[in-house]
């Protein structure tokens, strides 16, 4: 047997795909059991209608990180309270895939759609960090000359380090640290403009998940949480 310990940190590496940060600071696990066999998992989402292909993601994820965890054995995670849980909690368990699990309804697996917000995460997180050098004292000319080597070892470093190796690209020493989500190098005459366009990015992302904790505190009546940004 495994520790419930042990399985929340294995969740705590499960994140939202739109929002970018893990369900359990989101506040969507709401118990886990851990027996000889097996480990349940109870989630929940701020509405009953919460986007299916979302809610797929994060329950598949789920399952994958508890069974990862030395010692759990299955993973049973259990959605509740949304208008599809009975068909991705079957789909899930029965590892039928997003289209298996809703057959005439779904066109294809979710690959892409993972990709897009690992994209977008990766640009709101860059964007995030070259504001806070700058912050720090950091001219544009500098930060454009950045390495990845460069970059202090600071927990904003490592998210946006993580979500960079998510992607496949380059994290080496050498590394230029501004790069495009195709891993190009951004060009120091477009720093700015690259930086303006992320900050519109990672401002939604922020704004989508200060709108979903309200919702989720106002449907269970919870205190509203502010999550680790």
């Amino acid at each position: 047997m495994t520790s419930e310990a042990a399985v929340l940190d294995a969740l705590r590496r499960v994140r939202d795909p739109e929002l970018d940060e893990p369900i359990t600071d989101l506040g969507f696990v709401t118990a886990v059991e851990v027996g000889e066999e097996a480990v349940r998992v109870r989630l929940r989402l701020p509405t009953y209608f919460c986007a299916p292909n979302f809610a797929y993601l994060m329950v598949a994820d789920a399952r994958d990180a508890v069974e990862a965890v030395p010692g759990a054995g299955r993973a049973d995670i259990v959605l509740e309270d949304h208008h599809a849980s009975d068909q991705i909690n079957t789909g899930v368990a029965g590892r039928r895939g997003f289209a298996g699990t809703f057959p005439g309804e779904a066109t294809g697996e979710l690959d892409g759609l993972r990709l897009v917000f690992r994209r977008k995460a990766f640009v709101a997180r860059q964007e995030r960090l070259a504001r806070s050098l700058l912050d720090g004292g950091l001219t544009m000319e500098q930060l454009a000359d950045l390495r990845v080597g460069e970059l202090p070892g600071t927990a904003e470093a490592l998210a946006y380090l993580e979500r960079r190796a998510e992607l496949g690209i380059d994290a080496g020493p050498d590394a230029f640290l501004l790069v495009d989500p195709a891993g190009a190098r951004v060009p120091a005459e477009r720093v700015a403009a690259s930086l303006r366009f992320a900050q519109t990015v990672r401002v939604s992302i922020e704004g989508n998940a200060s709108f979903c904790r309200g919702m989720l505190a106002t449907r269970y009546d919870l205190p509203t949480v502010v999550g680790d940004q």
